[in-house]
């Protein structure tokens, strides 16, 4: 219990911390004109800090002793220092990130060093949060394929739904670990679908890039996901045909040079070939047996 309250108290503190500023899920942030407050932020070094060496949180790792959960703390501390040299250096969007990423992977080591019982119920926490995920992204999905008259809808809304169903009976089981494996192969379709329904002018319009870098930073989410999607298909035998790696060798490759693009800030050319490398990955994606738009 006492862990439990140490990190509600923690994450109350932390509640503010900026999103990590290259995230592509921060794209419609950064269109806000959200800044990244200095003093905040120095504030949340030193909170996540105390987090990482003096909280009750820290104590139950060092006195579970499960290599997992140290290995990830030494890893956080790492991040932490990093965090500090960046912001002492004046770059606060990268000390931002590394300070997200440092108190993420300081949570995933208290899971490992948890008591059984308070990793159980995290498990069921997750799986019901990333539930009202797919729910909502489903409802999105449906809207937005009806604005557009997409085809395939119904093969794609039948996926989603399957996962979620087969993922209810593993609940039902209190098998939340599967579970959760699961409901993300249902949020991933889902994400993949709605972004793949979005793209092109449409979404440029509906979310008023002002650069084509806002642009190049939500393609890579897109891109992002669908390769997510592609590693829960891993284990199924479609997944490893010929053709289906076929399509993912050619997307890896024009993923690779949209990199290299983005390094020389040639962003037109970057957005270009993320949508080309998206598009074989849809395509993989459909003949390991899953249909999205795209």
């Amino acid at each position: 219990m006492v862990l439990l309250i140490s990190l509600l108290a923690c994450g109350g503190v932390l509640a503010q911390t900026p999103p990590p500023a290259n995230a592509p899920e921060s794209a419609a942030s950064r269109l806000a004109g959200n800044k990244i407050d200095k003093v905040q932020l120095t504030s949340n070094l030193d909170s996540v800090g105390k987090l990482l060496e003096s909280s009750s949180a820290a104590r139950q790792i060092d006195s579970s002793k499960a290599p997992e959960a140290m290995q990830r703390r030494d890893r956080a501390r790492e991040l932490h220092g990093a965090a500090k040299a960046a912001l002492e250096q004046g770059n606060l969007e990268k000390a931002s990130a590394l300070l997200a990423e440092s108190r993420s992977i300081f949570f995933d080591a208290v899971r490992f060093a948890a008591p059984e019982e308070v990793s159980a119920k995290k498990l069921e926490n997750d799986y019901l949060l990333r539930l009202e995920s797919v729910q909502a992204l489903l409802g999105a999905y449906k809207r937005v394929s009806d604005e557009k008259s997409a085809k395939g809808v119904s093969e794609t809304v039948a996926q989603i739904e399957k996962s979620m169903a087969a993922a209810a009976v593993l609940a039902h089981e209190r098998k939340f670990k599967e579970a959760r494996v699961e409901i993300d192969r249902g949020y991933l379709v889902a994400k993949a679908g709605l972004t793949s329904l979005r793209s092109g002018d449409t979404l440029v319009r509906s979310l008023n890039f002002a650069t084509k870098e806002e642009e190049y930073h939500y393609e890579i989410d897109r891109n992002n996901t669908h390769q997510m999607l592609i590693k829960v298909l891993v284990d199924d035998k479609k997944a490893s045909g010929e053709m289906v790696q076929a399509y993912l060798s050619k997307g890896q490759a024009l993923r690779i040079k949209s990199d290299e693009a983005a390094s020389r800030k040639a962003y037109d050319e970057a957005v270009k070939l993320l949508e080309e490398s998206t598009a074989e990955l849809v395509r993989a994606i459909r003949n390991a047996g899953i249909y999205i738009p795209g």
